[in-house]
């Protein structure tokens, strides 16, 4: 039989997360055979992008008595991994959108950044076409170590934010629009031109966006500086 799987166990180690799976794409077959040789090496799988009917498929060969299982369903991210992994306490992401249909991906991020040891406060719709209702949004993410502000249409909610907070902003794009906005480039190319200094990954990744988050509360300069 034809190996499909190079498993990067090492990555944890050396990169500070473990690898993840990207499940779009990859046909039900192969996922549960990846599946099985992460849990069987690792003890953890972590796959983005997956649809209900591979979670569902991969869900039936678990050992519910043996695996913990979370599957974030509107984010399309599944969880699984042996009972007695924990994760350390990193700290605080605050996570805003800037409309309900940027949701999807910001509970991807989520997802992600819970199963990597951070706490996650969210505030939804809060764009700035109703801009009062972005100030008591700040107020409840005052102790956060950095922000993650997801936005589609013309993208301009992270450098609002951006503007007034002394902590990190990541700027996610959202594929939300129609028109000019052609699928999240308008979006994007926004928060690449943002005169108030944000960092920006590409179009729906929520994934990214959390990765980078966690590594910013995980890696202080305090501790890049020994």
């Amino acid at each position: 039989m034809m190996k499909i799987l190079n498993h990067d166990i090492g990555r944890e180690k050396r990169c500070g997360i473990p690898e993840v799976v990207f499940g779009s794409g990859k046909t039900t077959e192969d996922m549960i055979k990846i599946a099985d040789e992460f849990l069987s090496t690792s003890g953890r799988i972590i796959i983005t992008k997956i649809d209900d009917k591979k979670t569902e498929r991969i869900l039936k060969r678990i050992d519910k008595r043996s695996f913990l299982i979370h599957h974030n369903k509107k984010g399309k991210v599944l969880v699984i991994k042996k009972k007695g992994i924990k994760t350390i306490d990193y700290g605080v992401i605050g996570l805003i959108t800037a409309g309900t249909s940027d949701i999807p991906v910001a509970e991807e991020a989520k997802a992600v950044a819970e199963e990597l040891g951070c706490r996650v406060i969210t505030i939804y719709d809060v764009g700035i076409a109703g801009i009062h209702r972005l100030f008591p949004a700040l107020d409840k993410v005052k102790n956060a170590g950095v922000l993650i502000v997801i936005a589609g249409m013309e993208g301009a909610l992270p450098s609002i934010v951006s503007g007034l907070v002394s902590v990190p902003v990541i700027g996610v794009p959202t594929s939300v629009g129609y028109g000019t906005g052609t699928r999240g480039k308008a979006a994007l190319n926004a928060m690449l031109n943002s005169c108030s200094p944000i960092a920006v990954v590409n179009i729906d990744n929520g994934y990214g966006a959390a990765v980078l988050a966690y590594k910013i509360l995980k890696y202080p300069e305090s501790a890049l500086m020994k």
